[in-house]
């Protein structure tokens, strides 16, 4: 059985030592022991569908669906069940009648390491589930401050940082979600456009579950004295971290950029027009300089700190398939 690598709080222990796995937070599983608790949760997905939810350059198959996905459907299914009786138990004995409280799902990871497709693939599977067949999405990326702001606050650099979203904003959507609103306003953002989309909304109305997937979901965030402690994550009901090994994932990253370069970059609009000019060798170049220079940064300080605060690790290999699942105990 595979094993989770903790941060060492003392000696670390040897592979081959019989305890390590006992005393790690999370139990690990392979793909094959973790195919093995879906038991007879039927496939609702067509390949047709699968085409449709995969992101640029990866790979999920309807086989990796079925043997991680499904069963993980199958988990949350169970979490959002045991919430819902814990919620009207509640509500009971307050003597109170909120309206419905959606189940929350923060999922996080790096820049290219395929959160989106997590995200819309487990969106698809439990939309299906009988039980809570209303599941919303949204991306952390609509609460970045638009670019006139990043500019205005000398930004632009530091895009997708802790300090480019607009914290307050993020917290006060997720309250009125816990709090049972109807008819929420999410801001869209575009790639393309390098920025918010004006006066486009993802609508959110009282959803079984939200999905919230973006870079820096889990971070605790540094606070200001004075500031309440409230956390993005605080609000997460269950959290999934996507992880890969570091060079990996910036081959994802060049290979996406190089994609981007021939087909979005193209566009008249797009914010990155000029590097659809560049050549295979300077566009590689620029990839390299831009995720060294920034993603790996804004995942070494913020991003995979966060990774053993998550419920779930989902560890992907080369070729985008998942490899392993760490599933955390306590």
């Amino acid at each position: 059985m595979a094993t989770v690598q903790l941060p060492a709080l003392a000696e670390p222990m040897p592979d081959n030592d019989p305890d390590k796995d006992r005393l790690s937070p999370y139990r690990s599983f392979s793909v094959t022991e973790w195919a093995r608790l879906r038991e007879n949760t039927p496939l609702p997905l067509t390949e047709e569908e699968l085409t449709e939810l995969r992101g640029m350059n990866e790979r999920v198959s309807l086989d990796e669906v079925a043997q991680v996905y499904l069963p993980l459907s199958r988990l949350l299914s169970f979490y959002v069940a045991s919430i819902q009786t814990l919620n009207e138990g509640t509500q009971q004995f307050m003597g109170t009648n909120t309206e419905k409280v959606p189940f929350i799902i923060g999922i996080a990871g790096s820049v290219a390491v395929g959160k989106s497709t997590v995200a819309r693939v487990l969106q698809t599977l439990l939309a299906r589930w009988p039980e809570h067949p209303k599941v919303d999405l949204i991306s952390t990326d609509g609460f970045l401050y638009p670019t006139a702001e990043l500019e205005k606050r000398q930004l632009m650099h530091r895009k997708g940082f802790p300090e480019s979203f607009d914290r307050a904003a993020l917290l006060d959507f997720l309250t009125a979600i816990k709090s049972g609103r109807g008819n929420l306003r999410a801001p869209i953002y575009s790639h393309r456009l390098y920025d918010r989309v004006k006066d486009e909304h993802i609508l959110v109305d009282q959803p079984d579950i939200l999905i919230v997937e973006g870079l820096n979901v889990l971070q605790s965030g540094k606070l200001t004295p004075g500031e309440p402690q409230v956390f993005v994550s605080d609000y997460f009901d269950f959290s999934i971290y996507i992880d890969a090994d570091l060079d990996v994932i910036r081959q994802w990253y060049v290979k996406r950029f190089l994609k981007l370069r021939t087909t979005v970059f193209n566009r008249p609009d797009a914010y990155f027009r000029d590097y659809a000019k560049l050549g295979e060798d300077e566009a590689i170049e620029t990839a390299n300089r831009i995720w060294r220079t920034i993603n790996q940064v804004n995942l070494h300080e913020n991003i995979e700190p966060t990774k053993y605060r998550a419920k779930l690790i989902l560890h992907k290999g080369p070729t985008h398939a998942i490899d392993a699942v760490h599933l955390r105990k306590l």
